[in-house]
């Protein structure tokens, strides 16, 4: 789809009515007239120009109470196509989506640790071109969404800064629109992945939902009304430079005893090299390349060692979350990332510490779940940038 086409496909978007279909389809013309106080004429002219755009589709009739049966509507999946990616410390993954999210394509590129911002920026366009490659007509795609670790300006779509990648002021969004004439949206991994979460994550109907993502560092997005919060400086989410211990070790920020430092994975593997220096393991020996899966390995064939570290895990982030809770109050937390597999050891501990330290006795029973999008998530919340974007009421 072309990025005019898009515009105008915005405009229709404004109405009350592709979103009415969106969350309660099927729905009949006569229903979406009812919930959104518009009038049937003018609703069924709206129904006609989605039908046009082939955004939305007919199916077999509805229910009958008492008339003739309605004929129900669908958002049509198969209509649009969605470029999401995913920039992580080693790997830049793409995909291609429909609209309900349902991967077509994927492909990865690597990444080196020294890398000029022109060099980042062809890795990326080499990746998404790949996905461009694959899709016949080109004009069903609606655009390209950027999940990008670090500090991001969602307004002009640049990269402030990367730490993982020590890269600085990357214009992401002006290269990838001159290069491929889509339009681009471009996000904060994180905060991306709790968008995704609220659209794909299968939560319910709620208000206010945080998803933390547990990885090579530990960030959070917090999406309320379903729209994302920013922040005054596009800083909001920066959970894992929240300060557990004034006196811990100097985070990658320069400060001290970030949640960070306690539960991301590289921290994760520290711990469990100094348990094993400490107890002077038979298991194994001090040297061996530990990583998170093989920590977790461990856990589960009963290294009590392993098994330690990953409490301990639970309770730093517990400690973090509960600070969280009494900041936002949080109907719902999700926890993501590669670090969350860990959870049958992780769960309890970070649930036992809210409960101790949580301030109200509804505050202690907040909601604290893994995410089901697994490795997808923040892949699916690059995604839905752009849907947000395409069924957005304005």
């Amino acid at each position: 789809m072309q990025r005019g086409t898009f515009q105008l496909m915005k405009s229709v978007n404004k109405s009350l009515v592709l979103n009415k279909i969106r969350t309660n389809e099927p729905i009949s013309r006569a229903e979406i007239a009812k919930q959104t106080k518009l009038t049937p004429p003018t609703v069924s002219s709206i129904v006609k120009e989605l039908l046009e755009q082939e955004i939305i589709m007919e199916s077999n009739l509805g229910e009958s109470k008492g008339g003739r049966k309605p004929t129900m509507l669908h958002i049509n999946d198969e209509a649009f196509l969605i470029i999401g990616a995913d920039v992580g410390p080693a790997d830049v993954d793409c995909v291609l989506t429909n609209l309900s999210g349902k991967v077509l394509f994927q492909t990865s590129k690597k990444l080196s640790s020294q890398l000029t911002n022109d060099q980042f920026l062809a890795i990326l366009k080499n990746c998404i071109q790949s996905v461009v490659d694959f899709v016949d007509n080109q004009e069903k795609i609606v655009g390209i969404g950027v999940a990008m670790h670090g500090v991001v300006d969602v307004e002009t779509g640049t990269s402030l800064f990367a730490p993982n990648l020590h890269l600085t002021n990357v214009p992401i969004k002006d290269e990838l629109e001159k290069e491929f004439g889509f339009d681009v949206k471009v996000e904060n991994d994180a905060r991306a992945m709790a968008l995704g979460e609220s659209w794909f994550g299968k939560h319910g109907k709620i208000n206010s939902m945080v998803a933390i993502n547990l990885g090579s560092g530990v960030g959070a997005g917090a999406v309320v009304d379903g729209k994302l919060y920013h922040g005054a400086q596009d800083l909001a989410g920066e959970i894992g430079h929240m300060t557990i211990d004034l006196n811990g070790t100097i985070c990658e920020c320069g400060n001290r005893g970030c949640l960070q430092t306690f539960a991301s994975g590289p921290a994760i593997v520290k711990r469990a090299n100094e348990k094993l220096k400490q107890e002077n393991d038979d298991e194994i020996s001090p040297t061996v390349n530990l990583t998170g899966e093989k920590i977790y390995r461990m856990a589960v064939n009963g290294n009590q060692n392993m098994v330690q570290v990953l409490k301990e895990t639970g309770t730093y982030l517990g400690i973090g979350l509960t600070n969280l809770i009494h900041i936002m109050n949080p109907e719902v937390i999700v926890i993501g990332g590669g670090v969350s597999k860990a959870q049958q050891f992780l769960l309890p501990a970070v649930q036992e510490t809210i409960e101790k330290w949580a301030l109200t006795s509804e505050a202690k029973q907040t909601k604290v779940v893994v995410s089901r999008l697994g490795d997808h998530a923040t892949l699916l919340g690059a995604v839905s940038l752009l849907l947000v974007e395409l069924f957005s009421i304005q």
